[in-house]
Parts: structure tokens; C-alpha cells; sequence
């Protein structure tokens, strides 16, 4: 990048006229001429890097606003001018070579391992002796062993080997990310500094280049290059050009460089998000990394999903960076065409991590062909290197039979024999003498102290940028997240006002008398837990961004830390914004007290307190390694803060052991600040709460009664405020501003926590490639090495003459002609994707769609499955020339370009489901399994068949991946056509060949094949029978056979103006080269327009509409009852295979069970053991609703569980199953709920046993039963149902979790828990008695309360003096006979203590109960709401998700359609 860099500021100042365009020193020129000259391939190569310069050239001079045709300028005087403009301006360029001697990693000695079950971990306690053996008796292995190299400053290294070899672990030690193994042995010197001195303080110049394309997918093209450019510029730029220019320089240079200008508005987007193509993914991967200006980067499939062109356009690209800048690359190449591997200085062979190689370029095909191989015709050097990982399907020169070395061990030795090896010893020892470790490190300060800013940076940071430079680029991101989640956006802003105006009008227009302390105490509580509830639920936000961060952090981009302060800071406006609409509204609805001073400070401590709670639970979810996890720790979390803030249980009424809890609590203070605020000076009149009260004391005086209010005095009919909130909670308002600074306090400390834990936990390393069997069939008995190999094995038999399976063959031809499609952007213009393509697949042919990235192969793919629901599509399909009939789908197979399985399911597994629900119902079910065997088979996945899928280092590998997404659509026995999306894509030649013999052989069986593919090789190539190219805007440029040797193909071109294809140029390279394929390519002509005018277009259009003739004539094939359905098997059929699936996923998880089960049992027994033994008294009882409620809300961190389980397997199902038609949408949401059922019963009953017994309820078998049946069994039924139909309305987990907060408070408020029933304004009565939390309430607190007699303490009584001469029963008599209660001392005649319950059914009278007559009928309403849940599920999952109909659209249309009239 630093080229790139230097190139845009030169230009600048040439069109400023500030620097000479020669180099004064002659001979620097003639060597570098020189250098170039023999670094490209060809003078071709030359042509297509001095093409690319140009447009790089003409874009920089005119900071990439100008066209892309100026006048050539000649490469080797661009980069002159690029060394001239920073030896000017002073620049200290840095650069940094590598040595590596009898380098050795070593890891966990596990070819395979066992799966872990819920069983497993239930067993775990008995085998604990044994796990104790394992654990101190690991065995360990080595992953790659004894390598050795050096690679020079300015050279590229290719690394060759199979997927599993260990070309990623070595790519990985060389470039210091080894965190994850177990052990590194050797030497790795980058120009004499060791690797733990250069990753210390120059981490940014030695980078690791994974694989895995990881984006944030919210943000565009634009976003992510602009911020990758941002994060590392320079404080010292050429031609002192300003921040913000040298930014967007690299930002454009670098997308015209990959071709990505014309996504600069589209999102990244990711597997299951919409955006850009693959292949342009990739390319935004690549730019991100040279966005960087790593000096050595080490790039592990650097081009996967990438088209041939552009993958030989990013090779010359990194040829010319390190050629230039003397930047070192060390590249792991899949699939490497030959142009690409002449641009490379040096190559290694790996196999089976073992080194069998390393030297020259031009060196490594010889060497092997002196060993004894032999390269097949036109295979590329590439091909044959890698072929030699698996030496029994090279080719052995006559006269060597028997005498090459075939296993690693063998290749070692000879290679440690020879004079190649030898010659490399020299080298290193070459390199050692001349290493100047003092004057290098001189040179790094230097160059670094030039880049890096000066002020507020540690001396030894490796960033580039300081910490608050850090922090506003960082920031500007955040803020771009924020705006591309608008769902998330909009759902909190909505939530905040939606709570608002409910909860306000709730508690609207609070009475000034003693009759609303309660609910005022209540109301501000309830602000408190609504926020609370929304801060537990943004922690989902934070884990789908920790790859993306971990792997920015190894670039060397920012602290995690930073990252951690930015994502709270740009969180900020929205919380604030939240809470002040919410406040506003709130605050005034309820009355609360209409002063401009207790107003702000009610804002001010209400705010710093949901930052406060926020950062808490942004401290849980950084230090948690799994969401699952972090909501279980934030479940007991809830608990503990909402218990111990002093409403539900007052101070003086804890319990000692937990009473330290509510220090611990900063939501205790941030109530008592509230709380204080609102009853300060506050004079509540008690005149309706006299004691005794009635017609009989009307005109008795004042002396002889009391204020049956806490904090009332005698003979006073009014109650302070201040002596309320200090009697009932001991709060003062004395304490404001210590609260106030507790909280503050607290919300540093957890602000500290979080940053910390951001910065120094990282997600799980990554491990080896292990095969997860299923428990009873792992392969213990092979030999160890055999194991080792099952991760490698492919297709062996590539013999075209086996016997054909007659249950493949088919008779139709599928065809299309004049397929358009088009599509509406959002700024409303509309973009042709697809231009008048035509073509046909016949029985028995393999044909390939190709083209550049983004040309639109998976788009017309996808138009002719029919898998396009949005856009304009016009055309003709036709099978056997008629129009496709309803059987369609049913007849074809789909294999994706990404491999999404099920993780859980094992590979036979897979096949089996896929068998049964898609080949008909009439297909006995033995069968479809004998079939799955055959095709198991026939992909030779027998090794593996009982291997579950995973995930990438704890599963299958991905050729295995891919060869299970053919499986699964040949399981599915297609009799008319199979379309393959890239089946090549991220495999190394070997396994690509491999998978194209597999099409072959499928081909030659009669199936009719449409395969698009990005890189293939010339022999790859051949295998297939017919081309379709298309260029970009999806315009055909050429259809037709390709022939021998690519001949027919190849004649086209050369007839229609191409230049000629050389003998040993790759076909498939040579045709996009052709139609100006790539990033940057041009074409010289529009073969487009060549093609439409040409005699083949003209006799392909004749051809297919005398094949339409003909066919017509044909009788019409008769579509079976049985294939006219959607779905091949039967609605019940379609649920027991997917309920049993589901249950499998979930025993297979026990983590996920773990955390379930954790959060109830700590819950369970913490809310227990606060409530233990709890008193009859007037506060006891009303706490034990408390503890009801509790009991409740755990509920939510239950949904918060499972919600994103679920909509993870909603995406699978959205993704893969559903467009292939596998099963009903409705299965889904069924087995969902019946999969997570059982455990949430289960875990409920684990809390009622930690929770019913210690609390002290009624014993009977009666009460119990009957509270076990609605807790344990029915609550659990009614919020899985509630959370899974939230699901269904939500785009991923975090708005979920959003909108799970917003109902749960919404119901809560008006069950009757924080505002009695009888106080709840006339409008919103109904809600209280359609609130399912209020007969949830009704039911467990009757239960438990009912004949409860009711002892008030000595603090509860009410105490007034009867008149001279009148007994306390005398006097009071009347009063107790109309109100109820009793006397403790009925005979005094001074001090009566009056308690105003004798039983708890007293109690459950004033907040609306009766256990009497709502017991069943409580269970009938709760029954009616789990099924309104249930049927809720359905009807928005259709909506949202299945009809066609957006009534957001239409509203859009119709008001564009008023514009225009």
C-alpha cells in the first residue's frame, strides 16, 4: 500500500511541477529495469502491469475523479517517480525479510475426537478420575516440522500443499500469530530482530492475511476502505498531502486497483446479509490488508472466490509492491494459474506437514522431474507441486518406478540430500553474515518515528496511530455502524417512546396524598428496570463484531480497548436521545414533581444510571467466550440488581448473607437518588388513611387517630416525604450527591473492567483441523496415520469408463433464451443485470459459466432455478421446449457456493434428511438410505461418514464441506438438472480436480450439469463440454463447445481479432484476458457486440429454436400427482424429521444446555436463599409477590438464550433448505419450540426446587403441585412460545433482544406489580386483564398466599389511643367490622396496635386477587395465551418472511406514483 500511497501524492506534486521525472543515479535505474524485466513472466505480463500502472497513474494525478483512458504512461517511470517523491521528501522507507531454520509447531495430538453431548457432560462427575489422566497425560504433535528458508526483502514466496497440510500454521509462525499452538521450536529472524521483539513494537509490519473474508456486512465498500486507509496513516505523508486526501487517495486507488468503485454504496454483507458478490469480498479483504502497509504479510488463499484475471491482477499487484518498496509476501495459492507462479521468487511444497521443498521458482518443477515425476501435458508447475502432496496419482518417469520417494518422510530425506538443499544452506548462511540486527532496528525506528505521531504514544506502541487518533477514527466508524443497523436504531428509539407513553399513562397524574407513595416509588423502579432490561440486551451486539476486531487488532489497526471506548461513546447519543425522549414524556405523565431542578437531576441520575447498567453488561459479554454464556452470568446479574436496589426488598428486610449485595449494587443508589429527589419536601395529606376511619369517627378528633401510612406521626393527617422514604427504605435525601458519585464510581469501574477485558480476552484460537465423531464409531482402530489422512482424502477414482449408475441418467434438455433481468436500486434507479442471455444444457454434458466477479454467473444461476424473488425477469426456460412445469424444483439440485449445514448433524446424517424429505414419497425409506450409501461412496466420504459437520478447525475441512453440499443435492436424486455455484471455490488443485472428476463422472452417469467456476486450470478446464462466458452487465460474449484441448473455444477468439494462445497459456486465463476480464483489464474490443454479430451467435439462436420446434412436437410429459406438491414428503413426515434433527442439535450442544442450566440453578437458589424462610408479615408478604415476580422475569434472560439460536437456524432454513423446497416453513417454528420445551421445563422445575423450598411456601402436596404445574410446565410453554414469535419479526439477535425488552416491560407494568389495579387509569384496565403476567401473578401468589395468617411486626403496627375510659376493641370495633384486620392488645386502653391483615387473602384483595374463584380460570387465560403466542408465531413468520406483499413498499409506490401525477 505504501506504493500506492506514494504514487497518489507523487502525481499530485508532478501536476504541481515540483520534481524532476528522472532519477539522478543511472545505474539504480538500469538495475531496477533490470529487476522488473526478469520478475514478469512475459512481455504480456509487463503489458498487463504497465496497463494497470496507467490507470493507477491517470486516477492519482487526478485524485481518482478523472477517466480511466489517458495517454499510456510507462510503468518503470511511474515507479521512478514514486522513489524520486519520498527520497525528497525525506521519507525512511523500512523494509523486512525473513529466516526460518528447523521450524517446528507443535499442537495437540488429535487427528479425530469424540462429540461432546449433553450425556457426556452429565457423566462427567464419573468419569472425573479419567478426565484428570487425560489431562495431565496430552499428548502432543507436530503440525509442521523441521522448515526451513529464508526469504529476502522485495521477494514473494508461494507456499503450495493439500488443505491440512499445514500451509496455514506456517504461514501463521512466520508471521508471529502462534497464540493457538502449543509450542514453536527454531529460529525465525526478520533481518536479525527476533520474532518477539517485532511483534512487540513493529506488529503492524509483520501481518497475517486470513482465509475467512470478516467484515462488518452493515457497512459499505466506501465505509471499509476509508476506515482501513484512516486507521493506518501516516503522520509523514509524500507531498505533505493532508489526511483526509491521502485517505481517499488510497480508498480509490486501491478499489480501482480490485474493481470495487462500483460498490462503493453497496454493504460488504456476509452469508446470511445481502452484498456485494463473493468474489468482490474477497477483493475488499485484499484491499483491507494493503490498506495497512504491512512490510511482510504473510496471505493464506489469498484468491479465493476470485476470477483467474483478477487473481493474476492482485498477484502483479503484490509483485510490483514488493518488487518497489522491497515488501516481502508469503503466499498460500490454492489454485495458481502459471503466469501467477512465474511472478513469484521463490516456492516451498508442503506435505503432510513436511517440507519437500524450497528454492526458485524455476528450480521446483525440475527438481521433482529428477526425482522421477512426471507433469502431465499442460498442467501447470503449480498443479504439479501440489499434485506431489499425493504422489500416487503423479504420473513416475519409465525407468523410476519404485525408486521416488512417496511418503514425507522419504521426500525429506531426499530433499535434505540434495544440492537444492544444500544451495539454500548457503543462502541462509549468506543472509546470517550480512544480517546487521543493530543498524536494522535502527532503520525500523526511523522509518517508524516518521510515521507515527510523537505526542500522547507509547514509545514502543506497534500502532500507527495514537490512542485518540485512534479513538476519532474509530468513532466515525461507529457512528456508520449505528446508521447501517437502522433496525436496531429504530427499534430502541421506538421502544423508548412506545414505553414512555404506556408506563407514563399508567402511572398518569399520581395523586399528591400518602395513596401514591407507593406508586410513585413504583413508577421510578420501573424507569430503572426498562433500561436495565435494554442494556442486558445490547450485549448481542458486541459478539458478532469479535472476530472482525481480533483480526484488526493483529493488523496492528487500533487497541481492542479503543474499540470497546468508541462502541460506548457512539452508543452514547442514542441512549441519551432514548432517555430523553422517554423522560420527557414519562416524567410529566405520572407527576412527577413539576420543578425544573428535581426534573434535571431525575434525568441526570437516570441517565448516568442506564450507562452505568449498560457498561455492566458490556463488562459481562467482554470477558464471556459465548452470548449463551454472557446471558446466563446476566440473568443471575438481573437478579442481583433488581432485588438489592431496595424496592422489592427493603433494607432492613435482607437477609444478612446477601445484605452486602446491596452495596455491591449501583442501581441500590441510583434508587434511593431517584427516589429522595421525588419525595424531597414533599407533604402527602393522609386524610383517607386514617385509622380507625368510617361514619362512627367523622367528628372524632385527630388525637384519637393515626395515618395508617409508613413514616406518619401521631395526631398529624400528613405524611413527609422525607420520613416515608427514611422509615420504609432507610434512604435520605441528605445522600443525593454521594449516591450520585457511588454511581458514577461504579460506572468508571465497570467502564475500566470492560475496556480491559476487551483489550485482553480474545476469541478461542484456532486449532488444527480435527474430525468430531459421534461417540461408539470413532475410527480407533486404524492406525494412527491413517486417521491423520482421512482429513485428506478425496475422489481417487477418476476413471471415466466406470460403470454408469443408471439412476443419474436423464433424457431432457433444459434451455433459455433472451433471459433479462433487472433489478431497482434504493435511489431508485435500475440496473440490467442479466442482457438477452441464451444457452442449454443437454443430458450427459458438464457446462461451465464463466466470467469476471460481479459479471452475473450465481445471478442467472439463480434466475434459472427460479431462487430470484425480487426484481424484473423476462425471458424464456424451457425444458424439452415447453415451459417449466410446477415440478421444477422438485426435479433439480442447487449446490451453493457457501457450505451451510447443519453443524450438529453428522455427514450420513445430512444425506439422509436431504434423502427423505426431498426424493418422493413413494421411494421406500431402506431405499433412500442404500442411495445415501452410494452416494456416500461415490464422494468417498466413508471415512468421515459419521464425522458431524462443525465448524472450520473442529469439523469438516472445507473440501469436505464441499463434497457434503454435492452430496446433499445428489441425495436428493434430481431427475432433470444440477447447478453448482462455484464447486471449486477455496480448494487446492488437487481437491478441485478432484470435484470437477466427481462432475464428470456424474455427467457420463447422464446428468445434465451448470457449473459456474472462477480459476481453472487448462486441464480442468478440458473436462468440460460446453462455455458460457459472460462479461459484465451480463452480457453473453461467447457460448459454445470448447473441444479438445480447448481448441474450439480458442479458434473463436483467435478468428474474431484476439491475439494468439500460447502452447502453455492456460485457455481459461486467456479468454477473460480476452474480453477484459479483471479488475482493471480493458478489452480491445467489445466482444459483446463481436459476439451478437458473429455466425456462432447467429447458429446458437437457429439451434435452440429448432430445438424448441422440435421438442414442441413432443407429447407433454405428465407431471405426477406426487411431484406436483411443493414439499416430497407429508407434513408429518416433514416434522418428525426435523424435530428429531432439532433434538439432536440441541443434546449435541451442551454448552448452550450449560448455560440454560446455570442461569436457573444460580438463579434459582439466589432468590431462594434472599427470600429464605420468609416472614408472615405486612413486608413479607408483599415481598413474596416480589419474589413471584422474580421468579418471572427470569423469563427474559431465557428468551435472550434462545432467540439467537433460533434465528440462526431461521437464516440456515432461509438460506439453504427452504429455496430447495426441503420442508414447510411452519416445521420450523414447531420444532423449535418442541426442541427447547423439554429442557426449559426441566430447568424450571431446577429452579422450583432452589426457589419453593427455601422461601418457605405451603408444603402441602396440594399447593406445591399446583405451583410446579404453572411455573415448571406452563410459564416455560408461554415464554419459548413468546420468544420464538418475537424471532420471527426480528433481523438478528439484538433487535430480538430489544424488542423482547419492550413487551416484557410492556406486560409487567400492568399486571399490578408496581401500580395496584385499583390505581390504574380507566383506559388502560383492559390491559391489566389481558396482561398474561397478571394471571401468572394471580395464580402463583393466590397459591401461595391463601388461609397464610398474617403476624405484622412491632414496626408494622398502627397505633393510636382510644378516648378516656373506651378499651382499644371498644373504641375501634366498627372499623374493624367494616375494614378488617385486628387488634394485638384489644383490652388497652392506651396505645392500640392495629395490623390491617389477619390473612394473606387480605393482601391479595388490594391488588385485585381472589384465589377462590381465579384459580382454574387463571389456568384457562394462561392457556389461551401460550396458544395466542403459538398462532402469533405463524401468522408473523407469513408476513414478514413469506408473503410477497410489503406493505412498506406499496405505501412507498403509491405516494411516487402521486408525486409523478
Amino acid at each position: 500500500m505504501q506504493t500506492f500511497a506514494s504514487m497518489s501524492s507523487s502525481n499530485e506534486n508532478e501536476s504541481k511541477g515540483s520534481f524532476d521525472l528522472e532519477l539522478q543515479d543511472v545505474d539504480h535505474q538500469n538495475a531496477l529495469q533490470r529487476e522488473l524485466t526478469h520478475r514478469m513472466a512475459s512481455g504480456d505480463d509487463i503489458d498487463r502491469v504497465s496497463r494497470l500502472s496507467r490507470v493507477l497513474t491517470n486516477l492519482s494525478a487526478k485524485n481518482v475523479e478523472g477517466a480511466l483512458d489517458e495517454d499510456d504512461l510507462d510503468f518503470v517511470q511511474s515507479l521512478r517517480r514514486i522513489l524520486h517523491q519520498r527520497e525528497n521528501d525525506g521519507i525512511v522507507d523500512r523494509s523486512i525479510g525473513i529466516l526460518f531454520e528447523d521450524l517446528t509447531v507443535r499442537g495437540i495430538d488429535m487427528g479425530a475426537k469424540a462429540l461432546n453431548t449433553v450425556g457426556e457432560l452429565l457423566m462427567k462427575p464419573l468419569k472425573l478420575p479419567q478426565a484428570i489422566r487425560e489431562a495431565r497425560n496430552v499428548q502432543y504433535r507436530n503440525i509442521i516440522e523441521g522448515f526451513d528458508g529464508v526469504v529476502h526483502a522485495g521477494e514473494m514466496l508461494l507456499v503450495l500443499g493439500r488443505p491440512g497440510s499445514g500451509c496455514s500454521t506456517f504461514l501463521r509462525a512466520v508471521a508471529g500469530e502462534i497464540d493457538s499452538f502449543k509450542g514453536v521450536t527454531g529460529e525465525i529472524s526478520y533481518d536479525g530482530i527476533d520474532q518477539a521483539t517485532m511483534k512487540e513494537r513493529y506488529k503492524g509490519d509483520v501481518v497475517f492475511s486470513p482465509e475467512q473474508d470478516i467484515h462488518f456486512p452493515i457497512l459499505t465498500v466506501d465505509e471499509t476502505l476509508s476506515f482501513a486507509a484512516g486507521i493506518k496513516a501516516p503522520r509523514t505523508r509524500a507531498g505533505n498531502i493532508s489526511r483526509d486526501q491521502y485517505v481517499k487517495d488510497v480508498r480509490d486507488i486501491l478499489a480501482t486497483v480490485f474493481g470495487l468503485r462500483h460498490t462503493y454504496n453497496t454493504r460488504v454483507g456476509n452469508d446470511y446479509i445481502r452484498g456485494v458478490s463473493g468474489g468482490e469480498r474477497k477483493r475488499v479483504s485484499l484491499a483491507e490488508v494493503m490498506a495497512g502497509g504491512a512490510r511482510f504479510v504473510s496471505w493464506d488463499n489469498a484468491t479465493r472466490g476470485l476470477d483467474a484475471s483478477t487473481a493474476l491482477e492482485y498477484a502483479q499487484t503484490l509483485r510490483a509492491s514488493t518488487t518497489i518498496m522491497k515488501n516481502t509476501a508469503v503466499v498460500a495459492i490454492y489454485q495458481a494459474g502459471e503466469n501467477i507462479y512465474k511472478l513469484f521468487d521463490k516456492v516451498t511444497v508442503i506435505y503432510a506437514g513436511r517440507q519437500i521443498f524450497f528454492g526458485p521458482v524455476d528450480k521446483g518443477k525440475e527438481y521433482f522431474e529428477n526425482m522421477g515425476y512426471l507433469c502431465r501435458p499442460r498442467q501447470t508447475t503449480a498443479e504439479f507441486l501440489t499434485a506431489l502432496t499425493d504422489p500416487a496419482r503423479v504420473p513416475v518417469r519409465p525407468g523410476y518406478e519404485g525408486k521416488v520417494p512417496f511418503t514425507p518422510e522419504e521426500f525429506v530425506a531426499y530433499w535434505k540430500s540434495s544440492d537444492n538443499y544444500r544451495e539454500m544452506e548457503e543462502e541462509m548462511a549468506t543472509y546470517k553474515r550480512d544480517m546487521d540486527p543493530t543498524g536494522k532496528l535502527h532503520e525500523l525506528m526511523e522509518s517508524t518515528k516518521q510515521e507515527r505521531p510523537h505526542r500522547f504514544k507509547r514509545k514502543k506502541s506497534p500502532y500507527t496511530l495514537s490512542f485518540i487518533m485512534q479513538l476519532r477514527v474509530l468513532i466515525k466508524r461507529g457512528f456508520e455502524r449505528q446508521k447501517g443497523d437502522k433496525a436496531f436504531m429504530a427499534s430502541s428509539l421506538f421502544s423508548a417512546l412506545a414505553q414512555s407513553l404506556i408506563v407514563g399513562s399508567l402511572f398518569y397524574n399520581i395523586t399528591d396524598t400518602y395513596n401514591g407513595a407507593f406508586s410513585r416509588g413504583g413508577c421510578v423502579f420501573f424507569a430503572l428496570l426498562f433500561f436495565t432490561i435494554n442494556a442486558m440486551a445490547e450485549m448481542a451486539l458486541s459478539y458478532p463484531q469479535r472476530m472482525i476486531v481480533e483480526k484488526q487488532k493483529r493488523f496492528a489497526f487500533y487497541h481492542p480497548a479503543a474499540e470497546a471506548i468508541s462502541a460506548f461513546l457512539t452508543a452514547m447519543p442514542l441512549r441519551v436521545i432514548s432517555m430523553i425522549i422517554f423522560t420527557i414524556i414519562f416524567y410529566f405523565l405520572v407527576n412527577l414533581q413539576v420543578k425544573a431542578g428535581q426534573f434535571f437531576l431525575f434525568l441526570l441520575v437516570l441517565q448516568v444510571s442506564t450507562l452505568t447498567i449498560s457498561l455492566f453488561f458490556q463488562m459481562i459479554s467482554a470477558v464471556s467466550p459465548t452470548l449463551e454464556v454472557a446471558n446466563s452470568i446476566a440473568g443471575l446479574g438481573i437478579m442481583i440488581i433488581f432485588i438489592y436496589a431496595g424496592f422489592l426488598i427493603p433494607l432492613p428486610l435482607m437477609k444478612v448473607w446477601f445484605r452486602w449485595l446491596n452495596y455491591l449494587n449501583p442501581l441500590r443508589f441510583s434508587f434511593e437518588a431517584l427516589l429522595a429527589n421525588e419525595m424531597h419536601a414533599r407533604e402527602m395529606d393522609c386524610t383517607a388513611n386514617l385509622i380507625p376511619s368510617g361514619a362512627s369517627y367523622e367528628n372524632v378528633s385527630i388525637d384519637y387517630r393515626v395515618c395508617a401510612a409508613t413514616g406518619s406521626e401521631s395526631a398529624s393527617d400528613h405524611v413527609s416525604g422525607d420520613r416515608y422514604i427514611s422509615t420504609a427504605f432507610q434512604f435520605s435525601f441528605s445522600h443525593f450527591w454521594r449516591d450520585f458519585g457511588i454511581v458514577v464510581a461504579y460506572g468508571v469501574l465497570f467502564f475500566v473492567l470492560y475496556v480491559l477485558g476487551t483489550e485482553f480476552t480474545s476469541p478461542a484460537g484456532t486449532v488444527g483441523d480435527v474430525l468430531v465423531f459421534r461417540r461408539g464409531h470413532m475410527p480407533g482402530d486404524k492406525p494412527k496415520k491413517e486417521l491423520e489422512k482421512v482429513a485428506e482424502n478425496s475422489i481417487n477414482n477418476t476413471d471415466d469408463t466406470a460403470e454408469l449408475d443408471p439412476d443419474l441418467q436423464m433424457t431432457e434438455i433444459f434451455s433459455w433464451q433472451h433471459v433479462n433481468y433487472t433489478v431497482t436500486l434504493p435511489n431508485g434507479e435500475d440496473r440490467q443485470l442479466l442482457c438477452d442471455v441464451q444457452g442449454y444444457t443437454k443430458p450427459g454434458t458438464l457446462t461451465a459459466l464463466m466470467g469476471e466477479s460481479g459479471a452475473g454467473k450465481t445471478t442467472l444461476l439463480n434466475n434459472l432455478a427460479k431462487r430470484i424473488n425480487v426484481g424484473v425477469i423476462s425471458g424464456d426456460i424451457f425444458v424439452d421446449g415447453k415451459p417449466l412445469q410446477i415440478d421444477f424444483k422438485r426435479r433439480t439440485g442447487y449446490v451453493q457456493q457457501q457450505d451451510l449445514h447443519v453443524a450438529e448433524s453428522t455427514v450420513r446424517e445430512s444425506l439422509r434428511f436431504s434423502a427423505v424429505l426431498r426424493q418422493p414419497a413413494s421411494v421406500p425409506l431402506q431405499e433412500k438410505y442404500d442411495y445415501c450409501e452410494r452416494v456416500i461412496e461415490m464422494l468417498e466420504m466413508q471415512d468421515y461418514a459419521e464425522a458431524v459437520v462443525g465448524v472450520l478447525g473442529q469439523g469438516l475441512n472445507v473440501e469436505q464441506r464441499k463434497k457434503l453440499s454435492i452430496g446433499v443435492e445428489l441425495a436428493a436424486k434430481p431427475s432433470l438438472l444440477l447447478f453448482l455455484d462455484e464447486p471449486t471455490s477455496g480448494l487446492d488443485s488437487q481437491s478441485a480436480w478432484a470435484i470437477v472428476q466427481l462432475l464428470r463422472k456424474l455427467a457420463n452417469a447422464g446428468q445434465s450439469i451448470l457449473c459456474t467456476i472462477h480459476q481453472p486450470s487448462a486441464t480442468l478446464f478440458e473436462q468440460f463440454d460446453r462455455l458460457l462466458l459472460l462479461r459484465k452487465g451480463g452480457q453473453t460474449v461467447y457460448f459454445g463447445p470448447i473441444g479438445e484441448s480447448s481448441h474450439q473455444v480458442i479458434e473463436y477468439f483467435e478468428t474474431n481479432g484476439a491475439a494468439k494462445c500460447g502452447d502453455e497459456e492456460n485457455p481459461a486465463e486467456y479468454i477473460l484476458n480476452c474480453i477484459g476480464a479483471g479488475a482493471t483489464a480493458q478489452a480491445s474490443s467489445n466482444w459483446y457486440d463481436i459476439w451478437t454479430a458473429s455466425s456462432n451467435f447467429r447458429e446458437l439462436t437457429a439451434e435452440i429454436e429448432q430445438m424448441h420446434a422440435e421438442l414442441a412436437k413432443k407429447p407433454a410429459r405428465q407431471v405426477s400427482k406426487e411431484l406436483s406438491r411443493q414439499y416430497a414428503a407429508n407434513y408429518m413426515t416433514q416434522l418428525k424429521l426435523v424435530v428429531i434433527r432439532m433434538f439432536d442439535q440441541y443434546w449435541r450442544d451442551p454448552q448452550y444446555i450449560t448455560a440454560k442450566a446455570m442461569l436457573m440453578l444460580t438463579s434459582g437458589l439466589f432468590v431462594g436463599f434472599s427470600f429464605w424462610h420468609a416472614d408472615h408479615t405486612l413486608q413479607g408478604i408483599q415481598n413474596l409477590l416480589f419474589g413471584v415476580f422474580l421468579s418471572i422475569i427470569i423469563g427474559v434472560p431465557m428468551m435472550n438464550q434462545l432467540e439467537p439460536r433460533v434465528i440462526t437456524l431461521r437464516e440456515l432454513y432461509e438460506v439453504r433448505e427452504n429455496p430447495s423446497n426441503t420442508y414447510h416453513w411452519s416445521i420450523l417454528l414447531i420444532a423449535s419450540l418442541v426442541a427447547e420445551i423439554p429442557y426449559n421445563v426441566l430447568f424450571s422445575t431446577l429452579y422450583y426446587c432452589c426457589y419453593y423450598w427455601p422461601v418457605g411456601f405451603n408444603r402441602s402436596t396440594k399447593a406445591a403441585g399446583y405451583q410446579y404445574f404453572v411455573y415448571s410446565v406452563l410459564y416455560p410453554l408461554y415464554y419459548t412460545t413468546f420468544g420464538i414469535a418475537i424471532t420471527t419479526i426480528s433481523a438478528d439477535a439484538a433487535t430480538a433482544n430489544v424488542i423482547t425488552g419492550l413487551l416484557v416491560c410492556f406486560v409487567v407494568s400492568f399486571a399490578g406489580i408496581f401500580q395496584p389495579p385499583s390505581a390504574i387509569p380507566h383506559f388502560w384496565k383492559f390491559m391489566y386483564r389481558i396482561s398474561p403476567f397478571t394471571y401468572f401473578l394471580d395464580t402463583l401468589l393466590g397459591n401461595v398466599l391463601h388461609d397464610v395468617e398474617v403476624e405484622c411486626a412491632d414496626t408494622e403496627f398502627n397505633i393510636f389511643n382510644p378516648p378516656d375510659g373506651q378499651t382499644c376493641y371498644n373504641y375501634a370495633e366498627a372499623f374493624i367490622a367494616e375494614e378488617g384486620g385486628y387488634l394485638n392488645n384489644p383490652n388497652a386502653t392506651s396505645s392500640c396496635q392495629y395490623c390491617k391483615w389477619t390473612v394473606g387473602d387480605n393482601y391479595l384483595s388490594t391488588v385485585g386477587m381472589d384465589y377462590s374463584t381465579d384459580r382454574w380460570r387463571d389456568i384457562g387465560f394462561i392457556f389461551v395465551f401460550i396458544i395466542f403466542n403459538f398462532c402469533a408465531s405463524f401468522i408473523l413468520y407469513y408476513i414478514y418472511r413469506v408473503s410477497t406483499f410489503n406493505l412498506f413498499t406499496f405505501v412507498k409506490v403509491l405516494f411516487k406514483k402521486k408525486a409523478k401525477k
